[in-house]
């Protein structure tokens, strides 16, 4: 079904439901009060939060469409506990206490991921506008579906019989981003409801949908200081590699969400849920390289460094005494600022300039649905459901790389590099550089913007797929225990037994060209001129700096993205034209990407979980016990053998099957009218990602490393242990502590394998700039793993394809980490204290505080590459990504007189990340070898709004409002900046109305 047909579909089933609402609507009560409002909702979450025997946090829109963020991550923001990371500054990514590994659901249904992790759907595919509220279990129940280590996330949807009067509202808003081109982009919400009393009971209808076109902007810097050299008996960390990178995230975002109830008596309710996705993610965004600076190391001196100390903030717990603090250099200077001249007696083609342009999209296409009923009768409460999940994900690519052939350079006629002069500063973290204007090598703009002056590098085509899916069904009795001899202490007995299978398939097909370093093999520009078009100017606008190259080229993103094929064969015209011009030149493209067998997987999960769970309440306790059996059936399968044109001609399967009992346990204790205590105890586990269980990822970089996949997984288990006091002294508000601990067993970990480095010339005899090869032989003696899709470049001979390098595989650490942690929150308004206070009893805050340590594992990050030249054997403890100790969040929000208004300050702690800029990865480049740091930060969001009247509300909300920076150092947090990246400011703006 195409975006077309369901945009019409969902037209169509809102004036459906319209017309249903005017015709049909019986007399309901009119003076009945509507819950909306900031201090409505915090107190309506508060009721919810406080009844549950659990511990959960609520969020709950304050109307249709009103939730306090426009994206789902940043929604949950707001919870304590909760930690999010962002691309290009829109939140992707939750961390509930530390962990990325949380369940995502649909009114209690499991969805799926967009690829091939466990997380559930992506955060950016869910307008936050169909959503009523957010809950966050962080203890589950025995009843509670397992998968989960940080918490389980549910997203709920309106229900119908809940309505008290017909609903019928709609929202038109726009969105502005400081460092995009292309203005405004729209956003439509709506929402369409009733129910109705009829000879057959209770009928409620209620359909919900967005239609939302975002761009998020971010300019990410990346300079690698990686390369120890001396010069004139002076040791320092040379200039290796620099790169100025727009990230640029276009959102085309579909949701239609429905629910059908009917409830024909009082024992019985059936249901039909409903939930679609349609999500248009384009990457059209560009790199811009000075490569090929390393051959000028030797004898470039920088006009300015800065001290660097490795070891600096590394603690004994990171060290794990495996190995001493006093390290490689010690302290050493590091590039700071200076030139980068090319010098025509050392090598006569460098450094290089190149302009990359990447257009890729993720294409996804998800449903969730679900059909079930509830019947009660006397003491008994019977359920049952079936509900499938379902995503199919296409992430189209074509990346093209040209090369800037300087006609102010003399060059050798036969390579294709180039020698531009560059000029940086990498002071006040910034990471600044551009083109040395002052040199008599330097290109003019006119010539930077000249189609005759770029070459054809290289291109990237891909058409992955993946496909998921979830059959689930499952079936709960639960029986009341109040009118037997145990109603005393037992209030109730559930059971249940849930069943689904599980499938994921991953089909890469690539086609890769080029890495061309010869210029007969290289088309000019002038052969694909229709191709290329200036690249953005406005680099310098996200934090005002000088240094930035803003006059370049780029194939078309925009074409190469509507009509790849027709771009590809434009291409593929001149390197045929270019094979007329030198019969010796290599190269060919084709628009039907061939199947990549060695990253192919099919795998099927098939689980049956009963569980059983005894309810208590007995004077002020109340609370549950019981445990949940699971057992799962694995098949992987994985390519054999294929035919010369990629098409899979035998398979091989592995089997494995797992079980697990998994306690569970929830008390809370009514101290007293306003103090609520709480303790918790739960098992879980997190099954591996698919990806991680077979298939190899290969690039055509050789210092890219190779994703290799472990069929010889097993799931992680955790187990945690809370205690909590809650004090609710006012309405809407609340003073809470919980500490938490999480012991980890199987936790997923990353184990790295370095291809070594030989001295002297390749097999071939072809010797390298620097002076040192990868291995050429398959089996990779040394060490990694061999790509035969590598296109050599500074570690091997270019002509000939193939190189061990680094792989990584994701292990089962031995050892077990721990997790502990505080949450404190707050909230409170001044709405008692009115009569004193008048318009300043408007006022109210919400302020969260978690603080949370990690310790144990074995798995470790080693130096690697240029990394071990300059901090030697150095092992470091990886600890748990995406990690912060420490993080807080403050709320101050105004109501009243129609006046709504919010202002928000999220800050966390430095963490650890292999979320690298750039193209980066940890086998020796910028990053040493290791994850890193990112640095401490904060950022503001706010929002006003204002009830022109009882049903029309106009509004305003910012983004990162003072576009705060985000900083990535290398090694450690004192160690040299990596990456910097500059997110946007966004301004969304609008109006609803309420008929």
């Amino acid at each position: 079904m195409n975006r077309q047909t369901i945009t019409r579909a969902f037209l169509l089933s809102a004036s459906l439901a319209a017309i249903s609402t005017t015709s049909f609507a019986q007399s309901e009560p009119t003076d009945e009060v509507i819950a909306t409002g900031i201090r409505q909702s915090l107190e309506n979450a508060l009721i919810e939060k406080r009844e549950a025997a659990s511990l959960v946090e609520i969020i709950l829109a304050e109307d249709i469409g009103k939730l306090p963020d426009q994206n789902l991550a940043e929604v949950l923001e707001n919870v304590t506990g909760v930690q999010i990371t962002r691309t290009a500054g829109v939140g992707t990514g939750v961390q509930i206490r530390g962990t990325n590994s949380n369940r995502v659901e649909i009114n209690g249904v499991s969805t799926l991921d967009s690829g091939s992790g466990r997380g559930g759907i992506n955060f950016e595919d869910v307008n936050s506008s169909i959503i009523a509220g957010v809950e966050v279990i962080k203890v589950p129940e025995a009843k509670t579906i397992e998968g989960s280590v940080g918490g389980t996330i549910n997203l709920r949807t309106i229900r119908p019989l809940d309505l008290d009067k017909p609903l019928i509202a709609a929202r038109i808003q726009g969105e502005d981003s400081s460092l995009s081109t292309e203005g405004i982009q729209p956003r439509f919400s709506a929402a369409l409801g009733n129910k109705w009393s009829t000879g057959a009971g209770d009928i409620g209808i209620v359909v919900s949908g967005s239609y939302t076109e975002q761009e998020a902007v971010s300019f990410r810097p990346r300079a690698d200081r990686d390369n120890l050299t001396t010069v004139n008996d002076e040791q320092f960390l040379a200039i290796q590699f620099l790169l100025q990178e727009a990230e640029n995230e276009d959102f085309e975002t579909i949701n239609i969400a429905g629910t059908a109830e009917w409830e024909p008596n009082d024992e019985l309710n059936l249901y039909v849920d409903v939930f679609y996705n349609d999500q248009q993610n384009s990457q059209d965004q560009y790199r811009l390289q000075a490569s090929g600076v390393s051959a000028l190391a030797g004898v470039t001196t920088p006009t300015s460094t800065e001290l660097v100390d490795f070891s600096d903030g590394l603690s004994a717990s990171q060290i794990g005494g495996l190995t001493d603090v006093g390290f490689g250099p010690g302290i050493i200077p590091a590039s700071l600022t200076g030139t980068i001249e090319p010098n025509l007696g050392v090598d006569d083609d460098d450094p290089n300039l190149r302009f990359s342009s990447e257009t890729a999209a993720r294409v996804t296409e998800s449903s969730v649905i679900a059909f079930g009923g509830e019947w009660e009768r006397d003491n008994w409460t019977v359920s049952a459901q079936y509900a499938r999940s379902d995503t199919e994900t296409e992430t189209p690519q074509l990346d093209v790389t040209l090369n800037f052939f300087n006609p102010n350079c003399p060059g050798d006629g036969s390579s294709n590099d180039n020698c531009v002069p560059f000029i940086f500063d990498l002071s006040d973290e910034t990471l600044a550089f551009g083109i040395n204007f002052a040199s008599p090598f330097a290109p003019t703009p006119a010539q930077l913007l000249d189609p005759s002056n770029v070459v054809f590098d290289q291109a990237i085509i891909s058409d992955d797929r993946q496909e998921n899916t979830e059959d689930a069904l499952r079936f709960d009795v639960s029986y009341d225990l109040e009118d037997s001899f145990l109603g005393n202490a037992l209030s109730s007995i559930d059971v249940g037994y849930r069943y689904n299978e599980t499938t994921s398939l991953n089909e890469d097909f690539d086609d890769n060209i080029g890495g061309f370093s010869q210029l007969e093999d290289s088309p000019n520009g002038s052969l694909f001129a229709e191709l290329l078009i200036p690249g953005p100017d406005n680099f310098g606008d996200a934090d005002g700096r000088e240094l930035f190259i803003s006059n370049f080229l780029l194939v078309d993103p925009d074409r190469a993205f509507s009509d790849r094929e027709g771009t590809i064969a434009i291409l593929e015209e001149a390197l045929a034209a270019n094979r007329l011009l030198n019969p010796q030149a290599d190269g060919e493209l084709t628009s039907e990407p061939t199947l990549d067998t060695d990253a192919f997987f099919d795998v099927t999960e098939e689980t049956h979980a009963i569980y059983g769970q005894v309810n208590f309440e007995s004077g002020i306790f109340r609370g549950n016990i019981g445990g949940r059996y699971v057992n799962t059936d694995v098949t992987s399968t994985g390519v054999l053998t294929a035919d010369g044109d990629g098409n899979i001609t035998e398979t091989i399967s592995f089997d494995g099957s797992y079980d697990f009992f998994l306690p569970r346990f929830n008390l809370r204790a009514d101290l007293t009218d306003t103090l609520v205590a709480r303790a918790g105890y739960a098992s879980d586990i997190l099954r591996p990602s698919f990806n991680n269980l077979g298939g190899f990822s290969f690039s055509q970089s050789e210092n890219a490393a190779v994703q290799a996949g472990n069929p010889a997984l097993q799931p992680e288990t955790v187990d945690s242990i809370d205690f909590g006091l809650d004090w609710y002294f006012a309405p809407s508000s609340v003073f809470s502590v919980n500490v938490f601990e999480k012991t980890r067993t199987n936790i997923f970990s990353l184990e790295q394998s370095f291809a070594a480095l030989i001295d002297g010339p390749t097999a071939t005899g072809f010797v390298t700039t620097q002076g040192a090869a990868r291995e050429i032989d398959p089996t990779c003696p040394g060490g990694g793993i061999f790509n035969p899709e590598v296109v050599p470049n500074v570690l091997g001979d270019p002509e000939l394809l193939g190189l061990c390098v680094d792989s990584t595989q994701v292990e089962n650490d031995a050892a077990q980490t721990t997790q502990r942690g505080v949450e404190v929150a707050f909230q409170g308004d001044l709405s008692s204290f009115e009569d004193r206070l008048g318009w300043a009893s408007g006022f109210g805050l919400q302020a969260n505080y978690t603080y949370q340590e990690f310790s144990g594992g074995s798995a470790t990050n080693e130096a690697s590459g240029r990394g071990s030249a300059v901090l030697g054997e150095l092992t470091l403890l990886q600890g748990l990504p995406d990690f912060s100790e420490n993080a807080y969040n403050i709320t101050g929000y105004y109501e009243k007189f129609g006046l709504s208004a919010r202002l928000r300050y999220t800050w966390r702690d430095e963490f650890r990340t292999f979320d690298f800029g750039g193209g980066a990865n940890t086998s020796g480049s910028s990053t040493f070898g290791f994850p890193v740091i990112t640095e401490s930060r904060g950022q503001f969001n706010g929002s006003v709004s204002y009830d022109i009247t009882d049903n029309f509300t106009v509004g305003v909300e910012g983004v990162n409002l003072t576009e705060a920076n985000v900083v990535q150092r290398a090694v450690t947090a004192e160690g040299p900046i990596a990456f910097v990246g500059l997110p946007d400011r966004r301004i969304i703006f609008g109006g609803s109305y309420r008929f």
